[in-house]
């Protein structure tokens, strides 16, 4: 006999710490429906966020790479399945949420516009003064109302908690605004895990994607940046000579290793230290629990300096996505002379969201390439 929702349930409060959310627990959905037979409530979360168009309009968005620039570099998409792997990993080393953490990390880029950062921070200013533009923010607006898949609600009618990831996904990039509803200070542990794991993740496969294009070199690594080199040496002490691409591979999981280990350990301490004893006492406490030990956050801040200087702010990688945010500022403010082009969704959205807001949802929904193919259509002869 299959296993129902309800032993699911009891399957959680046996193996989970007290202090994970339980999906029993949640604050339940806006639009009431009935619970799932054979799912626990976040597991139809994860469902819903995998079957969901913006989900599948990833593949084709910008993850630091122009989309089409090689076959083998990261997509926001590919990103975002190693960003959940990470985080269900940790989730389940801390006896937490596997299922609560990785929907948050599945779902927190939905709402990312093409072109990657560079994307983001130009609608943001074309935004500045109707509301800006966050995708933090932005993946709220789609679970909670852009979606158009079900015949009782707008959105993906997503539980409380996985909401509440959203709302407060935190890392250098990201800094979320406040948002009603969500009023403590900080999130459940899994929301925190998936924040963290998007860290790892984008930090070790930019690294990756960097070597592989070459616009990284090694021995440069090796010289500049401690977590390398120390991972280097090790690797070739272990396992001698190895062909470049194995060798490379092998390092930086390594580095994804041990920070997810530094990760588990910290956060075990931390939570010791704390007390905590529910899901509750951890959104009141004075600070995030799932957090780096000092001495791997000084290691990593020097490994983001480096990518930043010599990958990120590469002309190879910048000056591209810069051509291509103006394409994105082109349509924005054709869209505004002529709204009747828009899509027939986004259309029917002027009136309710205004036209300065019904553009950007449009455009920040858009895949990197078409943007390009709609800019051509629609701009290029006058261009």
């Amino acid at each position: 006999m299959p296993r129902t929702r309800e032993e699911l349930e009891q399957l959680e409060r046996q193996h989970l710490a007290p202090y994970a959310q339980f999906s029993a627990d949640t604050r339940g959905r806006k639009h009431k429906e009935t619970s799932p037979d054979w799912r626990t409530e976040y597991q139809r979360d994860r469902d819903r966020v995998i079957h969901s168009r913006a989900f599948r309009r990833l593949e084709y968005k910008t993850q630091v790479f122009l989309n089409g620039t090689g076959d083998h570099l990261r997509t926001r998409l590919t990103h975002t399945m190693e960003v959940a792997a990470t985080a269900r990993s940790i989730a389940r080393a801390l006896c937490l949420n596997e299922d609560l953490a990785e929907t948050i990390a599945l779902a927190h880029d939905l709402g990312h516009s093409p072109f990657g950062h560079k994307g983001e921070a130009a609608l943001n200013k074309l935004m500045r003064r109707h509301g800006g533009f966050e995708h933090n923010s932005q993946s709220l607006r789609i679970v909670e109302e852009l979606e158009q898949k079900y015949p009782g609600f707008h959105g993906l009618n997503l539980t409380w908690e996985t909401r509440e990831g959203l709302v407060k996904h935190y890392t250098a990039y990201d800094h979320p605004s406040r948002r009603r509803g969500f009023d403590a200070k900080h999130s459940a542990l899994e929301a925190q895990v998936a924040n963290l794991a998007d860290e790892i993740t984008y930090y070790n496969h930019d690294l990756d994607d960097g070597l592989d294009t070459g616009l990284l070199d090694e021995r440069k690594l090796a010289r500049e940046v401690t977590l390398w080199g120390r991972a280097a040496r090790r690797i070739r002490k272990e396992h001698g000579e190895l062909a470049d691409e194995c060798r490379r591979y092998f390092i930086i999981r390594c580095l994804i290793d041990e920070q997810v280990k530094d990760v588990v350990t910290t956060t075990e301490q931390h939570i010791r230290d704390a007390g905590v004893k529910s899901a509750d006492e951890v959104r009141l406490h004075a600070k995030p629990l799932v957090q780096y030990s000092a001495t791997r956050r000084n290691l990593n801040a020097e490994l983001r300096e480096y990518l930043y200087a010599n990958l990120y702010f590469n002309p190879v990688v910048h000056e591209p996505n810069i051509r291509a945010v103006r394409l994105m500022e082109d349509l924005f403010r054709y869209f505004l002379e002529h709204p009747q082009q828009l899509g027939t969704q986004s259309r029917q959205r002027l009136r309710k969201a205004g036209k300065q807001r019904a553009i950007c949802d449009y455009l920040a929904g858009m895949t990197d390439r078409y943007l390009v193919i709609e800019h051509e259509r629609l701009v290029g002869a006058k261009g």
